[in-house]
């Protein structure tokens, strides 16, 4: 909902649906009334009318759904007291609209304590991890470089790309497995080949599919401080030959959460990339001031056949993929795990003291799903766990 902070200069600082409606819509107007001292500290009006009528403001009205807003952040609450985590989010949105039905961010304070310390789901940028997986197989679907039966070596756990080691978690690999069996275990090695083998010499037609998806702009919620999207091109300070094959499994890029389930939302709902929305509308008891309808950002992000083949890949990520753990025989979801290193620029140091995001982004029901959800869970205790 956010709120009003006026530091000592006077410089009033807006957050939430407060900061990016208040003004606007939320805020009154005072009245004036000419008064006059009679003494002793009395003032008395010098008519008995305002000289300017004091405005009621509007109501606004979210698409927040208070239900699913307790569920969502309570379990949100408990995950990250179990984990011992630094922070955390989670998003609930509806799947053909665009809706936001639940946000909660959630950081603890020197006291061990969590508390709403930051929207983390809107302005916090960072390397998504193997959640961005899904967007480098689809690319490589959608050019058809590949199809999901192409058989890629993943070697006994470790390769080398340009001088550098790429590592799947597994211990021993997975050797030679098909297109999809890669994405289902989440293998960092099968992602960096396809990529790399199929876009090296033409690193753009890569990063145009990106940019065709909107992935490289922010999706221009209403909420002020919404993190810009940082993808690696040629000829910046980030890009070298290792850089594709990072991307590839979601690292020398970064996105917000929200930007992340926006894309996961459309494939979702067929194709249809939308803007998440926070409101549904302003009104003056009940009268419209203004209906906010659903907003398309990408018409169609691919081909039927490409959709197809990742819903069905994301099915069988929480049925015998990394996402099992969450598998249940009465309520359906797909969606991809993500678990990516965060500090890691001296390897050393980090080693000593390991720090992980750890995601989930999906769906429900897996068929003709209703919501789609993101839970980012920053720097657990990797005593307790972090996948």
């Amino acid at each position: 909902i956010g709120y009003e902070k006026i530091d000592e200069n006077g410089y009033a600082t807006r957050v939430g649906i407060d900061g990016a409606f208040g003004i606007k819509y939320l805020r009154g107007e005072n009245g004036k009334r000419l008064k006059q001292k009679i003494g002793n500290g009395q003032w008395k009006p010098i008519a008995d009318f305002n000289q300017i009528e004091p405005k009621d403001g509007y109501d606004v009205y979210t698409t927040i759904d208070v239900n699913i807003q307790d569920i969502a952040h309570h379990s949100l609450l408990g995950q990250l007291e179990k984990y011992e985590a630094d922070h955390g989010c989670v998003v609930v949105m509806d799947v053909k609209t665009g809706e936001i039905k639940a946000i909660s961010n959630l950081g603890r304070n020197k006291n061990g304590f969590y508390y709403e310390r930051l929207n983390y789901a809107v302005g916090e940028s960072h390397e998504p991890g193997s959640t961005f997986k899904v967007m480098a197989m689809m690319a490589a679907l959608e050019d058809k470089v590949i199809d999901t039966s192409t058989i890629v070596d993943t070697k006994n756990g470790i390769k080398y790309f340009y001088g550098r080691t790429i590592s799947d978690s597994h211990r021993g690999g997975y050797g030679k497995i098909s297109a999809a069996k890669a994405l289902e275990v989440s293998s960092n090695i099968g992602l960096a080949t396809i990529i790399d083998d199929n876009y090296s010499s033409s690193p753009n037609k890569f990063l145009d599919k990106l940019n065709k998806w909107r992935l490289d702009q922010p999706l221009g919620v209403s909420i002020i401080g919404e993190g810009k999207p940082d993808i690696a091109k040629p000829g910046a300070s980030n890009w070298s030959k290792n850089a594709l094959p990072s991307m590839a499994y979601g690292y020398n890029l970064t996105l917000t959460p929200l930007q992340t389930l926006a894309f996961y939302n459309a494939i979702a709902n067929n194709g249809e990339l939308i803007k998440p929305r926070f409101i549904k509308a302003v009104k003056s008891f009940d009268k419209d001031i203004e209906v906010f309808e659903k907003e398309v950002l990408v018409d169609n992000i691919c081909s039927e056949k490409t959709l197809l083949e990742i819903q069905d890949i994301l099915k069988n990520i929480v049925i015998r993929g990394t996402g099992q753990r969450m598998y249940s025989e009465t309520f359906s979801m797909a969606g991809k795990t993500g678990t990516a290193r965060t500090d890691y620029a001296n390897f050393e140091e980090w080693k000593k003291d390991k720090k992980y995001v750890s995601s989930f982004a999906g769906y429900f029901p897996a068929v003709n799903p209703k919501y789609s959800c993101i839970v980012v869970i920053h720097e657990p205790s990797t005593e307790v766990g972090y996948y």
